[in-house]
């Protein structure tokens, strides 16, 4: 065997190599782009939850368990600040 063959067959098997390695390549953009989209929903998900679990605690705290009282006491004493805060600055612009 001369040096040509061997040098044929090593390119050959380095383009064989390149083919594999592009072939995974795609295949690996592929997965990402699915574990984006999936990544995206659960952050949705997530979100969602979060809103209805407040909305939850909001509920349960009108039912009177002293816990969920002292929490909506807090809520309401945190809207009313904000309330103030709002009218505070609104008549500094007057």
């Amino acid at each position: 065997m001369n040096n040509f063959d061997v040098l044929e067959r090593r390119i050959v098997q380095l383009l064989n190599k390149l083919k594999e390695n592009h072939l995974l390549i795609n295949e690996l953009q592929t997965e990402n782009q699915q574990f984006n989209q999936e990544s995206i929903s659960l952050k949705k998900q997530i979100s969602d939850l979060k809103g209805e679990n407040e909305s939850l605690k909001m509920a349960n705290s009108l039912l009177g368990s002293k816990e969920s009282k002292a929490f909506t006491k807090r809520k309401i004493n945190s809207l009313i600040k904000e309330v103030d805060f709002c009218i505070h600055q609104f008549s500094e612009v007057r």
